[in-house]
Order: structure tokens, then C-alpha cells, then sequence
């Protein structure tokens, strides 16, 4: 299962980055027997824009990616409706990546139904 996971660094010893459109990295990983396996990190390049329209572009850009999977803090309605349109999951996690990664694992993060967060202009 490809996995992608908003972050604020670029390892699994770093935190999940609590903003999906603005986030700082999104870490691909892949999960085998439980274990997660860094495929790619990519630096998000809507991280610092000050205009609209980040949520929808880093959609895409893990939409681009082929993953079946999102974890995030929070996701706003724009980026929310992209995910969905590409049947990507999306699940809602804090604190450690690697910790986050095995609760996922363990089925215990909430499914993300609705978007979380507000749309920022």
C-alpha cells in the first residue's frame, strides 16, 4: 500500500505537518508487513505561497504519485473534493510519523469523511 504522509521533516522521526495544502514535505512510503519503506520525500512547493489554490495543486501532486492513502492534520474542502474525486483515502494523525504510521496500521486513525479544516485564501 503507497502511503503518502504531510510532514514537517524529512524523516519518520519528524511530526505530521497539521496543514495538507501548506504542509512542508509529503513523505511517500511504502507498507509491507507493517513496515513503512521511504519511497520518496517531496519538498511541497505550496508550502510558503500566499495566494489560493494550494489545497487543489497538492492534491495533485500526491495524486501524481499514485498513492492510495493520505495522513494529515487537517484538510480543507478544496483539496478534500480532489482526494476524493482520485479515490484516495484519507486519514487524520499527529505527533510522530513513525508513530502514526503503526497506529494507521493498527487501524486505529480516524477516517477523514469531511473536510477538517477551513479553505484559506
Amino acid at each position: 500500500m503507497k502511503v503518502c504522509i504531510t510532514s514537517e521533516g524529512e524523516t519518520l522521526d519528524d511530526q505530521v505537518d497539521v496543514r495538507f495544502g501548506r504542509c512542508l514535505y509529503f513523505i511517500i512510503v511504502e507498507i509491507e508487513d507493517n513496515i513503512p519503506k521511504i519511497l520518496k520525500v517531496i519538498s511541497n512547493p505550496n508550502s510558503d505561497i500566499g495566494r489560493g489554490g494550494a489545497g487543489i495543486s497538492s492534491a495533485e501532486i500526491v495524486g501524481n504519485e499514485g498513492v492510495d492513502v493520505i495522513i494529515t492534520g487537517n484538510i480543507g474542502p478544496r483539496a478534500f473534493n480532489v482526494l476524493k474525486q482520485l479515490n484516495i483515502e484519507i486519514y487524520q494523525g499527529k505527533g510522530k510519523i513513525r508513530d502514526v504510521i503503526q497506529r494507521f496500521v493498527k487501524g486505529e486513525l480516524p477516517k477523514v469523511e469531511s473536510p477538517t479544516g477551513p479553505m484559506l485564501r
